[in-house]
């Protein structure tokens, strides 16, 4: 399992993946899911990839060829929109994915991949778009303005929370290594070395390309300061009402203050169920002596 995400902000695009490859749990590997193609100097795209890793494979190998021999035909570098460059992977991804779906079949493989595309070509504007295992799509959006693919539910609640388009490209960062930490946190097939990408609109070539690795010192001062942050945010919410009349009924008397005589609040309580055995012995003394009391 994988997890990665984009981010398409006013300022530009964020990427984010993990690197975690694994065929059960005794046989993790490590692989680069982040794919960047810069077929001329008016366009970029980044393709981040979950599902099966040999699809993903020969799928980013027949993009590339189509780029080296061009034969007249659909690739990135003469795609004018960037949905046209998200039909060509789409429809490539499919075609590998039928070529090898009888085969994989037989095994109970599955040879699915899904696969975020993200980029720009010059005239038009940056985008972000998820192309499903079939080779249709759907394209980030100004309410929803990131998407994720591979292991997304343990990373999404901090997206929820905190994602808009006006975020800066430096917060979309931090925000999308929270998200990926919050995932490792609860899955194990997610883990580190993380990739992240950066590209600011209009420039048509990565600002910031970074890989992660567990032990990283940022990495591990963000995941300190985001855990404290969340105990402190715990720790500040509002109580209910019955803690608050709770609260106010366990404040001391001044008996247990203590008086003049300084006695401690913490007076030892006398034990009723002694108590209560010698007040039965001294009424049956008083019984047997006569009820006007001792005799003289």
């Amino acid at each position: 399992m994988t997890y990665c995400l984009g981010l398409c902000l006013d300022e530009g695009l964020v990427f984010a993946s993990d690197s975690r490859t694994n065929a059960g749990v005794d046989y993790v590997t490590t692989y680069s899911k982040m794919h960047v193609f810069t077929p001329a100097p008016d366009r970029i795209f980044v393709i981040l990839s979950a599902g099966n890793l040999a699809t993903t494979q020969e799928v980013m190998n027949h993009i590339q060829r189509d780029l080296d021999y061009p034969g007249g035909g659909p690739n990135l570098a003469a795609a004018r929109y960037l949905f046209e460059a998200a039909e060509y992977v789409g429809n490539v991804s499919l075609k590998v994915q039928l070529e090898h779906s009888k085969a994989l079949a037989q095994v109970g493989v599955s040879g699915e991949t899904t696969l975020i595309l993200g980029g720009q070509i010059a005239g038009q504007p940056h985008g972000l778009i998820l192309i499903y295992p079939q080779g249709n799509y759907i394209n980030a959006s100004p309410e929803t303005p990131y998407l994720q693919i591979g292991e997304s539910k343990y990373g999404k609640p901090g997206l929820d929370r905190i994602v808009s388009q006006s975020l800066g490209l430096e917060q979309g960062v931090r925000l999308c290594l929270v998200s990926l930490d919050a995932t490792t946190r609860s899955n194990i097939t997610v883990g580190p070395p993380f990739e992240i990408s950066v590209y600011r609109r209009d420039q048509f070539h990565l600002e910031r390309r970074c890989r992660l690795e567990a032990q990283d010192p940022y990495l591990r001062a963000l995941r300190k300061s985001w855990n404290a942050g969340i105990q402190q945010a715990f720790d500040n919410l509002p109580r209910f009402d019955w803690e608050q009349q709770n609260s106010v009924m366990q404040q001391p008397t001044p008996q247990q203050m203590g008086g003049q005589g300084g006695e401690s609040m913490n007076t030892p309580q006398p034990d009723l169920q002694s108590q209560s055995f010698v007040d039965n012995q001294q009424q049956q003394s008083i019984a047997n002596r006569g009820v006007s009391g001792p005799a003289e």
